[in-house]
């Protein structure tokens, strides 16, 4: 069970924070921009699976905080939302770069 900083309690797991110094990134040139897109989807598969569990022990009855599911498929939901609109802007910064006259 954790605590967020509003001290809601949640049955939740805390998932750590992606920092810029993860040991995984080269540490010669900075940060490997691709590590951190695949570490930051990695994350989001987590959260999308923590909201599947949830929801089938809450169809099943298993589930005892059904608030625990809600608070799983929101985060899921945003997180997903972010996702799409980083890619979308992503898509939109390569395209502008291509029309660019060299």
């Amino acid at each position: 069970m954790t605590i967020d900083a509003v001290g809601a309690v949640s049955a939740l797991p805390a998932l750590p924070p992606i920092s810029a110094s993860d040991s995984s990134a080269p540490s010669s040139s900075g940060t490997d921009f691709g590590a951190v897109v695949a570490q930051g989807l990695q994350r989001l598969q987590q959260v999308q699976d923590t909201a599947d569990d949830l929801a089938v022990r809450a169809a099943t009855g298993s589930l005892t905080d059904v608030h625990d599911y809600m608070i799983a498929a929101t985060e899921a939901n945003l997180a997903t939302s972010l996702t799409v609109a980083v890619r979308n802007r992503a898509l939109e910064s390569f395209n502008e770069i291509m029309r660019m006259q060299a």
